[in-house]
């Protein structure tokens, strides 16, 4: 991809993330609700938003995956982002990776989102399977995923070493064959 695509649904614009937006970035990852799960700690300053933000747009420039901005329509302010990583393209398969700011959960938002997102990953890039890997723990994120007909495959017993521990991780996936465009 040469240029970086921009997503819409009803509600949402799914764009490419900015500088500008280290600020959102930083305030919903320097809360512990919304790192509890994640692979990184809770920001200590804007600086940590910033290098993600390079991350996040080296690997596009690298063709390696793609991660969008969420913003609701009504403001240019990103929310959360979504997107692929551990892209395998000769195995046409992609991992997916998502978050969103507390204030915004249980709306619907990020099921719109990745819907959105799964799409263009079957439509676009080729991919025939999409995985996510959850804590079991995180119950939240694995309704998102069901909503959207991703299919649990299993438990992977102490999967990585996070925070002094091993954790087990839930994986989901999701076939093209299976996907129904909502």
């Amino acid at each position: 991809m040469l240029q970086f695509p921009i997503l819409e649904t009803e509600r949402l614009i799914l764009r490419q993330i900015k500088q500008e937006d280290s600020r959102e970035i930083y305030n919903y990852f320097s809360l512990e609700e919304v790192t509890k799960y994640y692979d990184l700690v809770s920001f200590t300053n804007i600086n940590q938003a910033e290098e993600l933000i390079n991350k996040w747009n080296h690997r596009f420039e690298r063709n390696q995956g793609i991660r969008w901005g969420i913003t609701l329509k009504s403001e240019e302010r990103v929310i959360g982002t979504c997107g692929f990583h551990g892209w395998m393209k000769n195995h046409h398969r992609s991992e997916i990776g998502y978050e969103l700011t507390p204030q915004y959960w249980r709306k619907g938002i990020m099921t719109e989102a990745i819907l959105k997102v799964v799409e263009f990953g079957f439509n676009n890039l080729e991919l025939n399977r999409i995985e996510a890997f959850v804590e079991p723990e995180n119950v939240n994120s694995r309704k998102v995923l069901e909503r959207i007909e991703f299919k649990e495959e299993g438990i992977l017993r102490e999967h990585f070493y996070w925070r002094n521990r091993f954790v087990d991780t839930a994986i989901y996936s999701i076939l093209k064959k299976d996907f129904k465009e909502k």
